[in-house]
């Protein structure tokens, strides 16, 4: 056991919406799960013989009584970071898709660009576009 994280869920109010929002933002894949009482969508982040790095994970109703996170809020949560190509283009491709921006693009020491958007569902995740060196 090596203590990975190896699943991530993310939590929908409108799991039709954020469905579409990451399928569109991302080309990730959703595939409807019917081995619960509840509807849950597994999500595949790449396609199944893949070699890239990475985890798929899981999508649910939210849980009555968790709230979302509202812009300015602090995380009370993991929140996932995705890597991506191309920064500039992904953030486009987030807001155009209803996503939010919560923590604008900044420089990690040359290495990469990072931030933080919310989701149509109002979870926070990050994208993250590897340069120079790191590369």
């Amino acid at each position: 056991m090596s203590n990975r994280i190896v699943h991530f869920e993310i939590h929908a109010d409108d799991l039709s919406r954020a469905k579409d929002f990451y399928t569109k933002t991302f080309g990730w894949e959703f595939e409807e799960w019917k081995g619960g009482e509840k509807e849950y969508w597994m999500i595949m982040t790449a396609p199944k013989d893949s070699k890239e790095l990475g985890i798929n994970g899981g999508m649910l109703k939210r849980p009555e009584g968790c709230r979302p996170v509202e812009k300015g809020q602090a995380v009370t949560g993991f929140a996932c970071t995705v890597v991506v190509e191309n920064y500039d283009e992904t953030a486009k491709k987030i807001l155009e898709n209803g996503g939010i921006e919560a923590m604008p693009k900044f420089d990690l020491a040359g290495m990469a660009w990072q931030g933080y958007f919310l989701d149509t569902e109002k979870n926070i995740f990050g994208i993250h576009e590897v340069r120079g060196e790191m590369k």
